[in-house]
C-alpha cells in the first residue's frame, strides 16, 4: 500500500525559456489552473494524501503560496528544494527522510493525465507491496519517450531509453509506483553520459527481478507531457474543451478533496475567499449549493 508521493517540479524548464526563466513551468496555467493542479490532483484520486513537492531552489514561497500546508485540502504538503536538477531518481534521495519505511509514488510535475477509468486504475495501482509499477501510453513516436516492450500478458519484458529503431510504441509515462526499496536503489545509480540519473536505470533494476508491473492507458485516456511550448498549450486547449463543453472541472483539488471526505463545506468557504471572483470560485460553490 502506497501512502506517500512526491512531484518533481524543479528543473530549468528550457524548452518554455523565456516563460520559465521568471516563473517555474509548474505554475503558469494550463487553462484555468497552475500546471501543478494536475500532477497533484491525480495522487489525491490515488487517495495519497501525504506528498512531498521538490521544487527549485528560490521558489519555494511562490508554491506555498498557492498551495500553504495542504490542510485546506485536507492533506499533508512538505516541500524540498533541489538545488539543481539530477535526474529523476534524486527524487527519491532528496526525499529519503519523507520516505522513511513506507512506499512511494513519483509523478512528474509537466504531466498530464486523463481518462474515464483513471481513478480506478490509480487506487488499484497504489495497492503495490512489493516491486514497481509504471504507466504506459501508446504514442506515434516511441524514439522520443523511454519505451516499453510488453508481451501478451501485458508484463514488462524489456526497457530502452530513446530507441533509434522500433522496439515498442509503449511510452513510460512521468507516473510511478515503487516499494520501499526504491530509495536503496536510486543511491547506486551512476550518472549517464547526460551527467543525470536515469529513471530507465532504476526501473531496470526492479525488471531484473521481475518485479516491474504496467498499467495501460486505454484508448479512452490520455497522456500528454507538457515540456514544449508546443505540448503545454495543446494541453490547455484540451482542458479548456473538456471543461467547456462537459460543464466539470478537471484537477480541481477541492472537489476531490470534497469527494473523498476529506474536507467539508466551510473549507469550500474559505477556498472561495481564498481564489477570490473568478471563474473556479463559481465553481466551487455550485459544488456546495447542489
Amino acid at each position: 500500500m502506497i501512502k506517500k508521493g512526491i512531484i518533481l517540479a524543479g528543473g530549468h524548464g528550457s524548452r518554455m525559456s523565456p516563460l520559465t526563466k521568471a516563473v517555474n513551468k509548474q505554475l503558469l496555467p494550463i487553462y484555468d489552473k497552475p500546471l501543478i493542479f494536475y500532477p497533484l490532483s491525480i495522487l489525491m484520486l490515488s487517495k495519497i494524501r501525504d506528498i512531498l513537492i521538490i521544487v527549485n531552489k528560490g521558489q519555494l514561497n511562490q508554491y506555498k503560496k498557492l498551495l500553504h500546508n495542504g490542510e485546506n485540502l485536507g492533506i499533508k504538503i512538505k516541500y524540498i528544494e533541489q538545488p539543481y536538477p539530477k535526474g529523476l531518481p534524486d527524487a527519491f534521495i532528496l526525499g529519503e527522510q519523507f520516505i522513511g519505511s513506507d512506499n512511494v509514488a513519483l509523478i512528474l510535475g509537466d504531466n498530464f493525465f486523463y481518462g474515464q477509468s483513471l481513478s480506478s486504475k490509480l487506487v488499484k495501482s497504489k495497492n503495490i507491496n512489493n516491486g514497481a509499477k509504471v504507466f504506459l501510453h501508446k504514442v506515434k513516436r516511441p524514439e522520443l519517450y523511454g519505451v516499453a516492450k510488453i508481451n501478451n500478458k501485458n508484463k514488462i519484458v524489456g526497457l530502452k531509453e530513446k530507441p533509434k529503431k522500433y522496439y515498442s510504441d509503449y511510452a513510460i509515462t512521468g507516473l510511478y509506483y515503487f516499494d520501499n526499496n526504491v530509495v536503496k536503489h536510486a543511491k547506486t545509480l551512476k550518472p549517464s553520459k547526460r551527467n543525470e540519473l536515469e529513471i530507465t536505470d532504476l526501473l531496470k533494476k526492479y525488471l531484473y527481478k521481475k518485479k516491474l508491473s504496467a498499467e495501460i492507458i486505454g484508448r479512452g485516456g490520455a497522456w500528454l507531457d507538457t515540456g514544449s511550448i508546443e505540448d503545454f498549450y495543446k494541453t490547455s486547449n484540451f482542458v479548456s474543451s473538456i471543461e467547456n463543453r462537459q460543464g466539470f472541472k478537471i484537477a480541481c483539488l477541492e472537489e476531490i478533496s470534497l469527494n473523498n471526505n476529506w474536507i467539508n463545506k466551510k473549507n469550500i468557504l474559505n477556498a472561495i475567499k481564498f481564489y477570490g471572483k473568478c471563474d473556479y470560485s463559481k465553481y466551487l460553490s455550485s459544488l456546495i449549493s447542489k
